[in-house]
């Protein structure tokens, strides 16, 4: 129960798994700020990591994904719909769905976008210094493929939310 509301048991678990999604590319960028090029060719892999903002800005986006993938978590718990009572000055007050239907929904759509055509890019020739052979390019597609399941799933979360907060129709009285 989420706001004293049925939160499906799929709901459940699709909440739970898309934060897993994101941890094998954290693993991967992880990888090139701890100094392995993970098979590009030795200057690609410098242009991309030889400064500390470059490696800064790797953990930053491995964190950014994260957060962001955890938040599908306020989708199916109580405090996506009513604010926690910690929080000064509006913990306990109920949380508008539209406040969560939006940006849940422009992000799912957006995850969509970018990450759908991602299974295409390993049919396609590889960039100029990107792993090509020795394994390492199906590692990395190992590690950014989940990632074409996240908009779907957060969709499909977003919706779950909106039928379980929508106000019932009321019948005009007779």
């Amino acid at each position: 129960m989420a706001g004293g509301r049925h939160v499906p048991p799929w709901a459940r678990r699709v909440a739970m798994i898309i934060p897993l999604l994101t941890i094998p590319t954290a693993l991967w960028r992880l990888g090139w700020v701890l100094g392995f090029p993970l098979g590009w060719a030795e200057d690609r892999f410098q242009a991309n990591t030889a400064t500390w903002s470059a490696k800064l800005y790797l953990i930053g986006l491995c964190l950014l994904a994260e957060g962001a993938a955890l938040l599908s978590l306020g989708l199916v718990r109580p405090w996506g719909e009513v604010v926690p009572r910690w929080v000064p000055g509006i913990g306990g007050r109920p949380i508008p769905p539209l406040a969560v239907l939006l940006p849940a929904g422009a992000g799912s759509a957006a995850l969509i976008v970018m990450w759908t055509p991602a299974p295409l890019m390993f049919f396609q020739e590889p960039q100029a210094g990107a792993p090509d052979g020795n394994g390492w390019e199906l590692l990395m597609a190992l590690c950014y493929l989940p990632l074409a399941l996240w908009g779907p799933m957060l969709a499909a979360l977003t919706w779950a939310y909106h039928l379980r907060t929508r106000t019932p129709a009321r019948l005009p009285a007779a």
